[in-house]
């Protein structure tokens, strides 16, 4: 398996919510993503050749298809696990004034729901290091390729050598301060694993793949794609990184950063070719030709904006813009809908569950939350005989921080988390066996704004019953 299943679910939940907040802290972020992209792109034009059909995998919201598909007048399809994520992409077209959009498909980059030798580019982004077994994903890949096809993906972290690997280290702004006083210094990076924010998704359950040197990807690459080009970003902090790179570079016998790479990490850009002579891009129109069941692997069809399979029942019907094409098992936990064992705030009807110390609903698409003071109450129902564990998605401010959150469910504790950082976090724990779980939250420390009389503590956007 190339990823658990629990990885899965944190990765819909953790992408359905995170990268929803901030809107426009995410379109300044997003542009300056496809800025470095596009440069790439137009770098090595004419290796790439055409573009269309494209598929990008791991898209989040797909801001990288919206570039292509009017930057570069491309057409394809924007596919990821969280169909929120993907249904975000209306709001990014609308910021943008864009008039073209990819087909935006809610799938596995594992196994991916296209024809074998149905498109002209993949490009990946920052995803691949999710994959223990990233050649799988390659794999892939290569079969949806047409021959001369190309594979495109950049921003894939470099294992680092100058390192003692103490620990995970969170996003910037969620450091402490003397761990920014190193990072601006370019000293953190001897410490710490990484400084690119892991510890946040580690937490959530996502599992991060950093065992990448600059040789395994360039093995894994010659493995499967008959041509290559490599572009390294060698990360440089501040004076303590700047110093180490510039005595790599001129040690190097190429005078290239390849040995600064293997010391200090970075980053890594590939595009690599497909073996075979590459035809004539296309546009993709009737989308449902590139498409294949995901399910029995048969051909799709579309009949009144609901995809058919020819030769067996599955069915994905366009839901706000997205076509989810999972296979049936895992579509089914991974988007359950209204269900008497999950609270999701992002879902009307979810208030039912909820009894009693919860404020108002606030937020977007999937990042919708609730703000909670001292103490909230809510219920859930089994819906299937299996051992149980409780998980409960938070999020802690500034304010909050330090803090803990004590569970007490159907009257015995569950369990007491530390709060030490702000952001995203995870409270999960076994319970036991019973047919209804009445849910106590308890939070501190309190606190307020001047433009409000209530007290908070920590906001919450689910909680839910999931198997051990």
């Amino acid at each position: 398996m190339t990823q658990p299943f629990s990885v899965k679910r944190a990765q819909v939940e953790f992408h359905n919510f995170a990268s929803l907040g901030e809107p426009e802290r995410n379109l300044r972020v997003y542009a300056e993503e496809n800025e470095r992209r596009a440069g790439i792109l137009r770098k090595y034009r004419e290796f790439f050749g055409h573009l269309s059909p494209f598929l990008e995998i791991g898209a989040n919201a797909g801001h990288s298809s919206y570039m292509l598909s009017n930057e570069f007048g491309a057409s394809g399809f924007a596919l990821d696990l969280s169909a929120d994520s993907l249904r975000h992409g209306r709001a990014l077209q609308q910021a943008w004034n864009l008039p073209h959009a990819p087909v935006r498909i809610a799938g596995d980059a594992a196994d991916l729901p296209f024809a074998d030798e149905s498109l002209r580019m993949v490009c990946a982004f920052q995803m691949l290091s999710q994959f223990p077994d990233i050649d799988r994903v390659f794999r892939e890949v290569h079969r949806v390729l047409q021959p001369g096809g190309i594979f495109f993906f950049a921003e894939e972290p470099l294992r680092r050598l100058l390192s003692l690997r103490l620990y995970r280290c969170p996003y910037y702004n969620n450091m402490k301060p003397w761990e920014r006083w190193l990072f601006d210094r370019g000293l953190l990076g001897f410490l710490v694993r990484d400084v690119i924010g892991a510890r946040q998704e580690e937490s959530f359950g996502i599992r991060q793949n950093h065992t990448m040197s600059l040789k395994r990807w360039h093995d894994l690459v010659q493995k499967h794609f008959s041509e290559h080009r490599y572009e390294i970003f060698v990360q440089q902090h501040g004076w303590g990184e700047r110093l180490v790179k510039r005595a790599a570079v001129r040690l190097d016998p190429h005078r290239s950063e390849w040995r600064a790479a293997r010391l200090l990490g970075g980053t890594l850009a590939a595009i690599s070719k497909k073996a075979g002579a590459a035809p004539e891009g296309s546009d993709i129109r009737p989308f449902e030709a590139f498409l294949r069941c995901p399910d029995c692997r048969s051909a799709m069809a579309l009949n009144d904006e609901v995809l058919i399979c020819r030769s067996c029942d599955y069915r994905a019907a366009n839901e706000d813009g997205v076509y989810n094409l999972l296979p049936s098992r895992e579509r089914a936990e991974l988007y359950p809908g209204e269900r008497d064992d999950i609270i999701d705030f992002s879902r009307p009807g979810h208030e039912r569950h909820l009894l009693e110390g919860w404020y108002e609903l606030e937020g977007v698409f999937g990042n919708r939350y609730r703000w909670m003071g001292a103490r909230a109450v809510a219920r859930l129902r089994a819906v299937k005989p299996a051992p149980r564990r409780l998980r409960i998605r938070c999020h802690a401010s500034a304010r909050g921080v330090p803090g803990e959150v004590r569970v007490i469910v159907n009257g015995t504790p569950a369990g007491l988390w530390k709060i030490d950082r702000t952001g995203l976090f995870v409270c999960e724990t076994d319970v036991s066996d019973a047919e209804e779980y009445v849910i106590e939250l308890h939070a501190s420390p309190l606190w307020r704004v001047e433009t409000d009389d209530r007290e908070f503590t920590i906001n919450v956007s689910m909680i839910r019953l999931i198997d051990r």
